[in-house]
């Protein structure tokens, strides 16, 4: 009798782990593969992130329990992060704003693939600009730079290759939001054309950067040490963090992401911007200076296209939220270049430069229709030659008398006449 209530015990217990084990990701020994999800793992600085799933054909082996040193009731509990990261969806849709309906700017346009007739004449004159301005690296000579790079000083050399550094990154950074962001959010096709021509010259000046770090600086180690700057340097990693911050923010609005990257072509790039033009008033590193030139004007139009997008935007972010925006920014690039880098290196003292960076904060603000508030002189003379602080029609002007030929004039100017000026 008693060998008979065995048998029952062990068939109903054999019966209960079938039953069990049909259940998915539970098994107590093995995944049969046919018909199920095959797993795999991925794994980042040691910590398990989830699975992804690959339907596995017929006649696949077994997935042994050992093999993921995990209980597979355990794993069956955890969060799947196959899509934790929004902004890689191929849907623009998924990352506006809730509130995008109440935009102009934001709201789905079926018309939006049509560039005419335009509808936003001021936004397309802002592209027609960026496409007269058009460069390219081979139009810098660099041939008198190493001549100039050799003679500096080692604390000089130290200043601007890190300021490279930070800059080679940062366009990547800026492009990273328009690919990921901006440019599929905006639906107004003029817009859409700036962005496109905006992230093509953001790639120029990369390039452009990259070429410097790659002239001056001929040890392989800190070449590499600069071109990793933002995990190699904590100073730029701040700053590249922030901005990322921004990109990867799935709650803020579009108007304070929007000043936010203003801030970033208009506040972190300032200070290094007026570093590089003190060389050149010493004359030096005539390559590097024009390059710059050619790049702070390139980036006063992006941060002004900013401005003007912002001004169009319904909802905008309270005076107080822009206010916080801008004033970390400036907290971040003073900090920067007074005392992670130190601007007294090149021979700029360090309480006009933090001044200077207020002053173009002030300015920014000023565009994005809010109140000063550092209420301070531009304290930098040389500066009166570029537009960061506004007295130079930085827009209008060419740099170096250098347009694309016939962009910003109109159709008819091209036709024959017997009276025009030679």
């Amino acid at each position: 009798m008693m060998f008979f209530f065995f048998l029952v015990v062990v068939f109903f217990f054999f019966l209960s782990q079938e039953e069990f084990c049909k259940q998915p990701f539970l098994s107590m020994r093995s995944i049969p593969v046919h018909g199920c999800l095959k797993l795999s793992r991925r794994q980042s600085h040691g910590d398990f992130h989830g699975w992804s799933g690959q339907r596995a054909g017929p006649g696949g082996d077994k997935c042994p329990l050992e093999h993921w040193g995990m209980d597979l009731v355990e794993l069956s509990r955890q969060p799947d992060h196959r899509q934790s990261n929004g902004f890689k969806d191929k849907d623009p849709g998924c990352h506006k704003d809730s509130d995008t309906e109440d935009e102009p700017l934001l709201r789905e346009n079926p018309k939006r693939f049509v560039i005419f007739p335009i509808q936003y004449p001021d936004i397309w004159k802002m592209y027609k600009q960026a496409q007269a301005s058009f460069w390219t690296v081979e139009e810098v000579d660099l041939s008198k730079d190493l001549v100039h790079w050799d003679g500096l000083k080692h604390e000089e050399k130290h200043f601007i290759s890190h300021v490279l550094a930070f800059f080679a990154a940062s366009d990547g950074i800026v492009n990273e939001n328009l690919v990921q962001r901006f440019s599929q959010e905006v639906q107004l096709p003029e817009a859409r054309a700036f962005y496109s021509f905006q992230i093509l010259i953001e790639t120029v000046h990369s390039e452009m950067y990259s070429m410097l770090v790659n002239t001056y600086i001929r040890d392989l180690k800190e070449r590499d040490f600069l071109f990793n700057a933002i995990q190699t340097m904590p100073c730029v990693k701040r700053k590249a963090d922030w901005a990322l911050e921004w990109i990867n923010d799935s709650k803020a609005k579009f108007g304070e992401r929007l000043v936010a990257f203003a801030a970033v072509e208009g506040i972190f790039f300032s200070g290094s911007f007026a570093a590089i033009y003190w060389l050149k008033k010493r004359g030096l590193m005539p390559g590097l200076t024009y390059s710059n030139e050619l790049i702070s004007r390139d980036e006063g139009l992006h941060c002004n296209f900013a401005c003007l997008l912002y001004s169009y935007l319904v909802k905008k972010p309270s005076e107080d939220r822009v206010k916080d925006i801008i004033t970390k920014a400036v907290s971040i690039e003073q900090e920067f270049l007074t005392e992670a880098l130190r601007i007294d290196l090149i021979g700029i003292n360090c309480p006009l430069m933090k001044q200077y960076i207020e002053f173009v904060a002030d300015r920014l603000l000023t565009d994005l229709g809010q109140a000063k508030v550092y209420h301070v002189e531009n304290p930098f003379d040389f500066m009166e030659s570029i537009s960061l602080e506004g007295k130079t029609n930085f827009f209008e002007k060419r740099v170096s008398e250098y347009q694309r030929f016939g962009v910003m004039t109109n159709t008819m100017d091209g036709a024959f006449t017997l009276d025009a000026d030679f």
